[in-house]
């Protein structure tokens, strides 16, 4: 039964995108922010800026994320347990990641992590066998990584992630790098994928800084990812990683054209904040700026199709970006190109 009411929704998702309808089926992929406490201040986080500084902080009830799974079951293929915060704070993930895990052992369960935590190894070995990626946020190497990733070290930090991919290998879990490219600390861009070739990391993704939810700057930033000495930077990067056969590097969607369009986060991978708002993006996941309505109040599937965010998705058909959207990279950043 479940197979069928699985296969049903596909169809159904199928039949409302091909008549252009602003309704969604039940998602496939959702993301639950455990919690948006953190234990570092990154320079390219969107919570250390205004944005951030006005949210409400917390963690999670596990009970009421636990109903939020069951209304997904089972039609939910991936479940990233992340946010704005360090995951591995979060003391009940191991009994969520088990919860998922007895729903459906096939759900694609991902978590995110500055690995920068004295229980990070433990967290790592006690979920190995059971998700199926840890995303490590790297960005830089060395004294590159400290003037970036605030109140860390990143002697600790190298350490916790020689010990989190041995723990890993042969288990279940993969281990990916995240690095977000500022003008801080591109230059260490291929150091970071050296790096992951070192420790036996296979998947390394390099992603521009986005400004959206960062007060300080404005659109004028993305001109740095048109230089030469970016571009000159990255190609570095991606010829290291063509020196590990076994890695996987990717670049975000950097050379596809620029436009609401582009965003797919309106219709998949959908964003519950820790106190359970339904907000538009990852990117920008502050209640008090939109959300969609409450998910432990109302619902999962009421939010995701109330007249506020159907007509959110309409603006997406005419290619007419939100004011909410406003400085985000995908409306905001040509085309990077940088060759083979």
């Amino acid at each position: 039964m479940d197979f069928i009411r699985y296969s049903l929704n596909k169809l159904r998702g199928f039949w409302l995108r091909l008549t252009r309808s602003t309704k969604v089926p039940h998602p496939a992929s959702i993301m639950l922010e455990v919690t948006n406490q953190c234990n570092l201040a990154c320079i390219t986080c969107p919570r250390e800026y205004a944005f951030g500084e006005q949210m409400a902080k917390g963690f999670m009830d596990l009970e009421k994320m636990k109903k939020v799974v069951d209304e997904a079951y089972p039609y939910v293929d991936s479940i990233g347990l992340t946010g704005l915060g360090e995951t591995f704070m979060y003391k009940k993930l191991p009994e969520i990641v088990r919860y998922i895990r007895e729903k459906n052992k096939g759900i694609i369960i991902s978590v995110s992590t500055n690995a920068h935590l004295p229980v990070s190894i433990d967290m790592a070995r006690t979920l190995a066998g059971e998700l199926d990626t840890i995303q490590v946020s790297i960005d830089g190497t060395g004294k590159v990584y400290e003037q970036v990733r605030l109140k860390s070290e990143y002697p600790f930090f190298y350490e916790n992630m020689r010990q989190t991919v041995e723990i890993c290998r042969g288990k279940r879990a993969s281990v990916m790098f995240n690095f977000v490219a500022i003008k801080e600390n591109y230059t260490s861009m291929a150091d970071v994928v050296n790096l992951a070739g070192e420790l036996g990391v296979k998947f390394v993704n390099i992603t521009p800084f986005n400004v959206a939810s960062v007060t300080i700057y404005d659109k004028s930033y993305y001109d740095f990812f048109q230089t030469p000495a970016f571009k000159a930077e990255l190609k570095k990067a991606k010829q290291a990683a063509q020196q590990y056969p076994e890695m996987e590097f990717t670049t975000w969607d950097i050379e596809a054209p620029k436009g609401f369009r582009k965003c797919d986060l309106v219709w998949s991978h959908f964003y519950v904040s820790w106190d359970g708002y339904a907000t538009p993006c990852c990117a920008k996941p502050f209640p008090k700026e939109l959300n969609f309505g409450n998910v432990f109040d109302d619902g999962l599937m009421t939010c995701l199709n109330n007249k506020d965010y159907r007509s959110f998705r309409a603006a997406w058909f005419r290619n007419e970006a939100p004011a909410f959207c406003k400085n985000c990279h995908i409306l905001d950043l040509d085309p990077v190109h940088i060759g083979d």
